[in-house]
């Protein structure tokens, strides 16, 4: 029930929905109980003797009050005999009960409608919720989950969720009420048969709740399977040149169709629980419904029931009808139990921590005056420590470069300044503010960012350099594209700006997508640049042109370099060496060539290499 209610949370304002929904739904309950406990005096007017149309009753001068509707049908119904035969009295029936089925549809009608907007709302703030807290997770956090797995729960287990919000509120509220209409409406017809026919019930509720006992467990393994799935889709999607490079194309067929095979299975096992609620449901309650006709029957036989056989079919009809909802209940039972599994998998994902979010005395900063600073700063992932009692300053307008060996917590250091992650202690200051009391927004404005990886979307051209700054003029992209040394081979593609790119940038080359990423980076005109080994996947030629644009993007600014080839910062004004999370050394390129220690072996090995 936990899970439940704070599913239901997402349904708010509910009493908007809920409120109007209780009133359609009561009156469509009404109008079609009405429908059913009409067919007995149809029944017993169409089948009518003549001598019986032709005696009169007579009748108080004032009809019983609407409160009362059996006894005011009657009045009516005897008042159209007595003045226009059986015929009349017929028409008066008739016309009754279409007036009620039009009622009756038309507020099962309204009641549906606003349980579909009720749905959709419900959809729409939990779907907002889900991604807007995966938008706000720190980068550590992707590392180690599967972006099919989130995938997952957001486009499927969402689906199922906001199913199983709304059809349990069907279930406690509009099968009740209908069962209940049903079950006064046969108490006033006939109490005595009421009451033997309600043993079906208990007996019908009991073999269902067996068969859907395990449905939960099912319904967890079957969504945890179609995570795996889109996993396995997701990587094979995104790997497509590799797997084809290195002949694996069976094994990641095989990886996905044994997954297919195994969600299959679940989803046939659930199915066949499902499944069979309905039949055995329906079963009993035909079984149940013999029984009184024959029970029925012979009290009727013997003259020891004062039923009249108009009411005696309505009886069972309305019986009939009574197992309708009864046998809707198990079903969304079964439903329920997928959704609040799904639910639960989706409340793990808004649950988790830590997030990146404003403190509440968080200020907007628009300018950078003096330098970053890191004062003992550490970070770890989980147990392993990645960073330890880091302190250094990146002076305004200065190059600082990373450098060290591989897993020395270089990029780590670098995700720490835009908060993408925050440090388990330390602090670090833009001039004298710390970080953490900067709105992240107005933090990320001073800052442009090149990474190792380009990262680009299935855009345009123009439409990728001018991401992070959506109001640019085509003379501010062009000029962006001419500092970044792309402006050329743009003119040289097929639509010029408006050529799209393909999916993360595919038809274009390496360097011609770090271009346009440090195209984006100018086009924003940040005082700080966050330069994440741009170059290390390029070749020579791409290199050099990249790297003249980059000298071109760093000018005047403040820029933070991590370089895999140490050629390039040797012009930087200060050079940190770490290793093993440390910092080792620090100084320029000459001081640390003299220094003779972790840069200089660093050095030695590249040139060696690049011999």
């Amino acid at each position: 029930m936990k899970t439940y209610f704070r599913l239901l949370s997402f349904a708010k304002p509910i009493e908007k929905f809920a409120i109007p929904y209780i009133i359609f739904t009561l009156l469509y309950v009404f109008f079609s109980t009405m429908v059913l406990a009409l067919l007995g005096p149809l029944l017993n007017t169409l089948f009518i003797t003549d001598h019986a149309a032709q005696t009169k009753v007579v009748l108080s001068a004032n009809a019983p009050s609407i409160l009362h509707m059996q006894a005011m049908f009657e009045y009516y119904l005897q008042y159209y005999i007595n003045n226009y035969g059986s015929w009349g009295a017929l028409k008066f029936v008739c016309g009754v009960i279409i007036a009620a089925v039009i009622l009756s549809n038309l507020f099962r009608y309204l009641s549906q409608r606003i349980m579909e907007n009720l749905r959709l709302h419900t959809l729409l703030n939990l779907r907002r919720t889900v991604f807007n807290n995966i938008m706000d997770m720190h980068l550590g956090y992707f590392n180690n989950e599967r972006k099919g797995d989130i995938l997952s729960k957001i486009a499927s287990d969402v689906q199922l969720v906001q199913f199983s919000v709304t059809g349990t509120l069907q279930v406690v509220f509009k099968e009740p009420a209908t069962m209940i209409a049903f079950l006064i409406t046969l108490f006033v017809i006939s109490a005595k048969l009421t009451l033997y026919s309600l043993l079906v019930i208990p007996i019908s509720a009991f073999v269902i709740s067996r068969i859907v006992k395990r449905l939960k467990a099912q319904a967890i393994a079957g969504q945890q399977s179609y995570s795996n799935m889109i996993s396995y889709l997701d990587e094979a999607l995104s790997g497509i040149k590799i797997i084809k490079a290195f002949n694996a194309t069976d094994f990641i067929k095989k990886r996905f169709n044994d997954e297919n095979e195994k969600y299959s299975y679940i989803g046939r096992a659930i199915a066949r629980r499902q499944q069979l609620a309905s039949p055995i449901s329906e079963t009993l309650s035909v079984t149940m419904i013999s029984f009184i006709v024959l029970y029925g029957g012979y009290l009727i036989l013997n003259k020891r029931s004062d039923l009249n056989a108009g009411q005696f079919i309505a009886y069972i009809a309305l019986f009939s009808q009574l197992m309708r909802p009864a046998k809707s209940i198990s079903d969304s039972f079964s439903n329920i139990h997928s959704g609040l599994a799904a639910g639960e998998r989706v409340l793990g994902l808004i649950d988790e921590k830590p997030l990146i979010k404003d403190l509440p005395d968080a200020v907007t900063v628009t300018d950078f005056n003096s330098g970053i600073y890191f004062k003992d700063v550490s970070f770890a992932y989980q147990e392993k420590v990645v960073l330890s009692d880091i302190n250094f300053t990146v002076p305004k307008g200065k190059t600082v470069a990373l450098v060290g060996p591989s897993g020395g917590g270089k990029s780590t250091l670098m995700d720490l300044i835009p908060r993408f992650m925050d440090p388990q202690s330390g602090t670090i200051f833009i001039d004298d503010k710390d970080i953490k009391h900067i709105t992240a927004t107005s933090l990320r404005a001073l800052m442009g960012v090149v990474n190792q990886e380009s990262i680009l979307f299935n855009d345009s051209i123009y439409n990728n350099i001018a991401f992070g700054n959506p109001n640019a003029t085509q003379a501010e992209v062009e000029a962006a594209a001419r500092i970044a040394n792309a402006h050329n081979f743009i003119l040289e593609t097929d639509d010029g700006y408006n050529t799209n790119i393909g999916d993360r940038g595919t038809k274009l080359s390496g360097g011609q997508r770090q271009r346009i990423c440090i195209a984006r980076a100018i086009l924003s005109n940040p005082p700080i640049m966050l330069l994440d080994e741009a170059t290390s996947a390029l070749d020579t030629e791409s290199e050099k042109l990249v790297q003249g644009a980059l000298n071109n993007l760093m000018k005047n600014r403040t820029s933070l370099i991590i370089a895999h080839r140490l050629s390039t910062i040797q012009n930087a004004d200060i050079i940190v060496v770490l290793e093993a999370g440390k910092i080792v050394e620090q100084g320029n390129h000459q001081e640390l060539m003299n220094h003779n220690g972790v840069y200089r072996k660093l050095i030695d090995m590249q040139t060696f290499s690049d011999d």
